[in-house]
C-alpha cells in the first residue's frame, strides 16, 4: 500500500510540475514557438522517473522528486525564453 501511495504521490508531483512548465512556457512564448521537444522530453523523464520510483520502492521519494525538480530546471534552462533574458543580462 506505501508503495503505490507513494508512486502516486510522485506521478500527482511529475504532472504538476509538467502542467506548470506548459502554461510557462505558453504564456513566455508565441504560439509558433512554443518548446513542444522540451514539453516530450519533460513528459518523458516524468515516465521515467515515476516506472523507476514505482520499479525499485528503496528509492526515496523525496530523491524521486529532488531528481526531477531537477531535471525540469535542467530542461527549463534550455528554453528560448530563458536564453533570450541571459542574453539580455549579459550584455
Amino acid at each position: 500500500m506505501k508503495r503505490i501511495f507513494q508512486t502516486l504521490l510522485m506521478t500527482a508531483f511529475v504532472v504538476l510540475i509538467t502542467v506548470s512548465f506548459g502554461y510557462a512556457e505558453y504564456v513566455a512564448t508565441d504560439t509558433g514557438n512554443f518548446p513542444y521537444f522540451h514539453l516530450g522530453c519533460l513528459i518523458m523523464g516524468g515516465l521515467i522517473m515515476v516506472s523507476l520510483k514505482y520499479r525499485y520502492p528503496k528509492i526515496y521519494l523525496s530523491e524521486a522528486v529532488g531528481s526531477f525538480a531537477l531535471y525540469a530546471i535542467l530542461i527549463a534552462l534550455f528554453t528560448a525564453p530563458v536564453i533570450d533574458t541571459l542574453k539580455n543580462l549579459v550584455s
